[in-house]
């Protein structure tokens, strides 16, 4: 070898020396410098562990503390797949406990992931006993936390219910969800190379969800619900709603809709039937018929239209711009008093007293009943019904309304109405929620609020 060859070969050399060289600068640099914050992390993860600590769902009680709504501890069984050595054998003992075919186990185990839903939910404490007992390579017995309903269906459609995800769903578990579910805590710790915690370094507590106590009184709901039931099966009705209050602080005592459904089984509810999830009592207005009528005599004998021993003479029809109103017996009642004319619910009558309030009072009075706008009451999906401004009224429409028809309400809004009629004319705000009580145990209670004087107490 010639003294250039050796020459260009020792360049050669170093040329490939440093680009090596560079190659591994560079790779210390990305390593060292840029990629450092990863791999703290990754050597973290290693001896740092991070657990969550979930909070307890507030319960909801009635007015006796006697438990709507509570939690209870049942169980899941986790497999992974990636874990289990004999699968056939998990699939066929597994089977026998989770009342599930050992052909649907394993088509579910047999593959190697390292996650799979779990194979069924709330099992018991001694369906969950039974499957750990078999010390089943690769599978986990998991608690689990779940919504309970201890009286089925009583007040399902005012409570709601907490989904499989743990979102409460419809009326009171959807619209306080946020105060019933709490806040989740956090555990930090050091583990050793085995995974064992040595040491706690910091917690944050979990906070609770705050518990409500219903104005609902247990053994009236029952009795409410029962009487319901009965009657719309009687009348053969398609459903019905039937609300108990308390006139003078606007408490509901009950509040029941039928159909009605089990809040611990809404999975089970077919999906073109799930209306029955809806507190029909706040959310489907309907005219409100002959009761309205109580309302606009009274506005009318406030106002000094008419006292009740006024007298007329009314015929079983009268005709406003070429439409017939007629009694509902189709009969004229002759000479009444006003309240002959309450007594006889007589629509010919009542078109005669909206002619005396006019649009503008009636309306002015429609109003402070509470008609056209929300109660308030802490339920959601609740509707204001539908009031129209009076320059929107014909004088057909002005006559039907007074005796309830024309004009759409939700019994709740009716009830109140009525109620403030029983209450010296005051009308309040309704209320379901008596108090609350937050995780550290203070108590907020409610207390009756008068919106305002519908008509005088005289």
């Amino acid at each position: 070898m010639n003294k250039e060859e050796w020459k260009k070969r020792i360049q050669v050399l170093v040329g490939v020396s440093l680009i090596m060289t560079l190659v591994l600068g560079y790779r210390f640099f990305q390593k060292q410098i840029m990629e450092r914050g990863s791999y703290l992390v990754q050597a973290a993860e290693q001896y740092i562990i991070k657990e969550d600590l979930p909070a307890n769902r507030g319960k909801i009680y009635y007015s006796d503390m006697f438990p709507a709504a509570t939690n209870t501890r049942l169980y899941q069984v986790v497999v992974v797949p990636k874990q289990v050595t004999e699968k056939e054998k998990v699939a066929k003992e597994l089977a026998g406990i989770l009342d599930l075919s050992e052909n649907e186990i394993f088509s579910k185990i047999d593959n190697e992931k390292s996650y799979i839903p779990p194979l069924k939910h709330k099992l018991t404490e001694e369906e969950g006993q039974k499957i750990a007992d078999l010390e089943l390579k690769g599978v986990v017995i998991v608690p689990e936390s779940i919504r309970l309903y201890p009286e089925g269906q009583l007040a399902s459609q005012v409570l709601g219910f907490v989904d499989g995800s743990g979102e409460g769903k419809y009326r009171l578990e959807g619209y306080f969800n946020d105060q019933l579910k709490g806040i989740g805590g956090e555990v930090y710790g050091e583990k050793d190379t085995k995974g064992r915690v040595f040491d706690i370094n910091s917690q944050l507590s979990a906070r609770n969800g705050t518990d409500y106590v219903l104005t609902l009184n247990h053994d009236i709901q029952y009795k409410t619900e029962e009487v319901l039931k009965s009657s719309v099966e009687k009348y053969q009705a398609d459903s019905g709603s039937l609300i108990i209050m308390e006139p003078k602080t606007g408490k509901i005592l009950a509040m029941a809709n039928f159909p009605t459904y089990d809040p611990n089984l809404y999975n089970k509810v077919p999906q073109d039937q799930q209306k029955v999830f809806n507190n029909e009592s706040v959310s489907a207005p309907w005219e409100p018929g002959s009761v309205f009528k109580p309302l606009i005599m009274a506005a009318a004998i406030n106002d000094n239209k008419v006292q009740p021993d006024t007298e007329n003479v009314f015929g079983s029809s009268v005709t406003i711009n070429g439409y017939d109103i007629h009694t509902s017996t189709n009969e004229a009642y002759g000479r009444e008093t006003m309240t002959e004319v309450l007594e006889n619910s007589d629509n010919v009558a009542m078109t005669w007293i909206s002619e005396l309030l006019g649009k503008e009072t009636m309306y002015k009075y429609l109003q402070d009943y509470g008609f056209g706008r929300k109660t308030g009451i802490e339920l959601d999906n609740e509707t204001p019904g539908d009031l129209k401004e009076p320059k929107k009224w014909s004088d057909v429409q002005r006559a039907t309304i007074s005796f309830g028809q024309g004009i759409t309400a939700t019994p709740l809004q009716v009830l109140n109405a009525t109620s403030a009629i029983a209450n010296g004319g005051k009308l309040m705000q309704p209320y379901i929620v008596e108090k609350t009580i937050d995780y550290s145990g203070k108590e907020d209670s409610r207390s009756p609020k008068e919106i305002t004087q519908a008509v005088t107490q005289d």
